[in-house]
């Protein structure tokens, strides 16, 4: 999995007064939970981006102080008229304890179905995985190359070596409907019409 870099400075003050001085410093506050004690400080809000604003999920190397841990961000609180990032929590990871986090799903393939007319219905965009953190995967690929109108692939239906899909096994991910241009042909070809 993916993981990207992140600096922190420890907060001296853990107060409101305090967070909104961070604030108007294009800081954000942030704690860092899941070891012995509750580490408190801040990261740039510009660092946050390439990790907030994508669909892709990181493990994210941070330096707080010149103390290195890696970890996940858990939570994150965004201002209701702004939409700024104003607090941010982190979770320590621990190398030897599974993790569950949501993982992006990737179509493959080219659908059967979909080439005579059908129509592609993803239902679920991610999933929640269970896994230790070397063996977490950056996305789910699902392939749809056997997929013909009326088919889907539910979660039962794949697995991978070393990880949990804790998604219930009769959940769909992906299925092939049929369109109405697809159900309006065959609705012609039943009746004998051109």
């Amino acid at each position: 999995m993916k993981s990207i870099a992140i600096s922190g400075s420890l907060r001296e003050n853990v107060g409101k007064r305090d967070a909104k001085e961070l604030r108007y410093q294009a800081l954000v506050p942030a704690v860092l939970y899941g070891g012995a004690t509750q580490t408190h400080f801040s990261v740039s809000a510009a660092d946050l981006k390439p990790v907030v604003y994508t669909p892709v999920v990181h493990f994210i190397d941070l330096d707080i102080a010149g103390v290195k841990s890696q970890a996940i961000i858990k939570d994150l609180q965004f201002h209701p008229l702004t939409e700024q990032i104003i607090h941010v929590d982190f979770l320590l990871l621990d190398q030897a304890k599974p993790i569950a986090i949501d993982i992006p799903v990737r179509l493959t393939g080219t659908s059967p179905g979909v080439k005579v007319g059908g129509k592609l219905v993803q239902k679920l965009r991610k999933l929640k995985i269970k896994a230790l953190p070397k063996d977490h995967l950056d996305f789910i690929e699902v392939s749809i190359a056997a997929l013909e109108v009326g088919k889907s692939v539910k979660v039962g239906e794949i697995s991978f070596p070393n990880l949990t899909i804790l998604n219930t096994k009769e959940d769909t991910i992906v299925s092939v409907t049929t369109s109405r241009a697809l159900r309006q042909a065959e609705q012609e070809a039943a009746s004998g019409k051109k």
